[in-house]
């Protein structure tokens, strides 16, 4: 039987479930991108019209809120350690983990400053840790959005190199080192082609471990 939403009305039951919009829309994002999707496109995709639509979906924004509760509730979410560094570092990998399995969900989410209630466990496991480790809430708010920041960023930018190697795609960056000056750059040059190498390294639980340690070492020391 279809799944009745907080949008439905009397009369005849909705045609459409809730799981089949969402399936439609991640089909449509996963394909064509995040840019594509509204609620005209959508309803060509159930083969329905936007006026359907709206009987379950508000406008796009709930159409994105409900692909945000979807993906969140995908994410695992960890029994996590008592020492705090090492909270936020299981709750953040967690997150970054589970994000980068759908990678566009991070365009949504720093496009449209929308947040999924079903979310809200990571940024309340890392700000409770930062609080933990002495961090006033002021602080560890910061803290919380730093870690984001480098979450957000490591995944973006993996998942567009990731789409440049199956495209088969190059890069500006080849061209550079290719014609690199060592007498400028003598770092750079010495490393030369292997620099996709190690750049295609996946450190992120390296760097939030710095990052971190260096969020937490100001309470560390006054201690």
């Amino acid at each position: 039987m279809p799944e009745a939403t907080e949008w439905s009305k009397g009369g005849r039951p909705p045609r459409l479930s809730r799981a089949e919009i969402v399936a439609a829309a991640k089909a449509v994002v996963e394909g064509e991108g995040i840019e594509k999707l509204t609620m005209r496109r959508l309803a060509r995709e159930v083969g329905s019209t936007p006026m359907a639509l709206y009987r379950h979906v508000r406008d796009r924004q709930g159409l994105l809120l409900l692909l945000l509760d979807d993906a969140a509730e995908r994410i695992p979410r960890p029994d996590l350690p008592t020492d705090p560094a090492e909270r936020v570092i299981e709750a953040s990998t967690a997150m970054r983990d589970g994000l980068a399995e759908v990678p566009w969900i991070v365009e949504v989410l720093v496009s449209d400053d929308l947040l999924s209630t079903a979310a809200l466990w990571y940024p309340e496991a890392v700000v409770d840790a930062a609080i933990r480790a002495g961090l006033d809430e002021s602080q560890a708010v910061q803290a919380y959005r730093t870690i984001w920041y480098y979450t957000a960023g490591e995944i973006v930018v993996r998942a567009a190199a990731g789409r440049r190697a199956a495209d088969g795609t190059g890069t500006h960056r080849e061209a550079v080192f290719a014609a690199i000056d060592a007498g400028r750059t003598p770092r750079l040059a010495a490393i030369g082609d292997r620099w996709p190498a190690l750049a295609g390294r996946d450190t992120y639980r390296e760097g939030l471990r710095a990052l971190v340690d260096g969020l937490l070492r100001p309470v560390a020391q006054s201690e």
